[in-house]
């Protein structure tokens, strides 16, 4: 059975396609697709997303080959004169030269080993990242969305409702001219009017506010927003158990997988730090080539290769208390993390739980409202029968149509609740994905 809401209030809101034309306008997804273009914090997501698949190549680095070359080339002058013997006077120009490949392949450095696996980590943590502000983008976009179509339907509540007042002032004016009312009719229907007035001002206010919320997210001021369509109908969460999802939140929630990494990569420095205690061994060589045409004490030339290769062992035997602090600081960071760990464990929890509470109260709600529109526009029908015959005063009335007013707008926000809920459920779960903002999307089109 869909929701009488969607026929009972689209007379002042919602614009369903059932009682008027679909309007032409930005959808949910055309904004959504609009902030992944121009979202700032979804763009810094993606640059660090991209800066951190670096990490691993970088520490591999540190696993491979190292080569280097360097040379070098000199011009001499020589000139001796020996006194007494103009025959020993030499004057001589000439050139030397040197170059030398050397090269390194490290065989047991542990420090280096631990500090791949790291980085590993790091690149899948950054999935996590990505993929969690990925989930934020879609919950902001989408709350940014419906708090404008809730603030519209406000408005053309309050417009609807001034209306009637303005309608009940005018035939509480004419009454007492009549002398069939009294003066207090009138000056109930004028303060109920000034009360709307004052009320329609605080709700453009509110849109304003919408508007340029949406606004920091698309980096522009959105066009008309497609409204509601008749198609969409509360269901309850599927599996409908509140366990499922706080025991799906503790293993697959983003932030929990977050502070799983980083609890990770802290156990990882512990014994990297540790590492600083430990021997390297690698493999060197080196190719060394040098000659010259001449000699100061020759004017022979000369042309030299050597060959080098070997195993190189360096021992750390003190280095001040430095790799001991180290390891206390690395330490005190793991249990940092693994308190962080917790805290989000902790929080994924409670998002779950109240998600799913969330989700389970709207739909409840919207049926409540939604059977209380009908009580409420019954009742004033029947107010202003009961005027007419002169058993309700014209207050009875006033009073009862605030009421069909008060609770349209309450079952609107309990609507807007379920839809945004359903996504902050989702995502409690690590499960909100481009294809539920569509879904939703084609839902409102009904």
């Amino acid at each position: 059975m869909k929701p009488r809401f969607l026929a009972i209030a689209c007379p002042l809101a919602l614009g369903l396609a059932s009682l008027a034309p679909p309007a032409i306008g930005e959808d949910l997804v055309d904004i959504y697709r609009e902030a992944l273009r121009a979202d700032p914090a979804i763009a810094a997501a993606q640059a660090n997303w991209v800066a951190t698949q670096e990490k691993a190549p970088q520490a591999r680095a540190g696993l491979l080959p190292n080569v280097s070359a360097s040379g070098n080339g000199s011009l001499f002058n020589y000139d001796a004169t020996i006194k007494g013997d103009p025959r020993q006077d030499i004057n001589r120009n000439f050139h030397q030269y040197t170059a030398i490949v050397s090269a390194s392949q490290p065989l047991f450095r542990y420090q280096n080993l631990v500090l791949y696996d790291q980085s590993k980590q790091q690149v899948t943590q950054a999935d996590f990242i990505l993929s969690s502000a990925q989930q934020d983008l879609i919950v902001r976009v989408a709350v940014a969305y419906f708090d404008i179509l809730l603030a519209q339907f406000n408005i053309e509540l309050a417009e609807s409702q001034k209306k009637a007042v303005v309608e009940q002032l005018a035939q509480a004016k004419r009454n007492f001219e009549v002398g069939v009312a009294t003066i207090t009719d009138t000056n109930e229907a004028q303060a109920k009017y000034d009360a709307i007035v004052a009320q329609e001002i605080s709700v453009r206010n509110e849109y304003d506010n919408r508007v340029t919320a949406l606004r920091a997210i698309i980096g522009r001021y959105p066009k008309e927003l497609k409204k509601l369509g008749a198609g969409l109908v509360p269901v309850l969460p599927e599996p409908n158990v509140a366990d499922y999802w706080v025991d799906r939140a503790l293993k697959e929630n983003l932030s929990v997988r977050i502070a799983e990494s980083n609890f990770e990569i802290a156990r990882l420095e512990v014994d990297r730090a540790r590492g600083g205690h430990y021997p390297t061994i690698d493999l060197v060589g080196s190719y060394t080539a040098q000659g010259s045409n001449a000699a100061v004490s020759s004017s022979v030339a000369s042309d030299q290769r050597t060959g080098t290769i070997g195993l190189q062992l360096n021992v750390p035997i003190y280095q001040g208390g430095f790799v001991d602090s180290r390891v206390r600081e690395a330490i005190a960071l793991q249990e940092k993390n693994r308190q962080d760990l917790e805290a989000a464990r902790r929080a994924a929890l409670f998002a779950a739980q109240t998600g799913y509470a969330g989700v389970v109260s709207a739909t409840a709600s919207v049926k409540a409202f939604e059977q209380a529109v009908v009580s409420a526009e019954s009742a004033l029908a029947s107010n202003i029968v009961g005027q007419e015959v002169g058993i309700r005063t014209f207050l009875d009335v006033l009073q009862v149509q605030q009421n069909v007013y008060s609770t349209r707008r309450d079952l609107a926000d309990a609507y807007f609740k379920y839809l945004v809920g359903l996504l902050r459920l989702k995502a409690s779960v690590g499960a909100l994905t481009d294809e539920d903002i569509e879904y939703l999307n084609r839902q409102l089109k009904g």
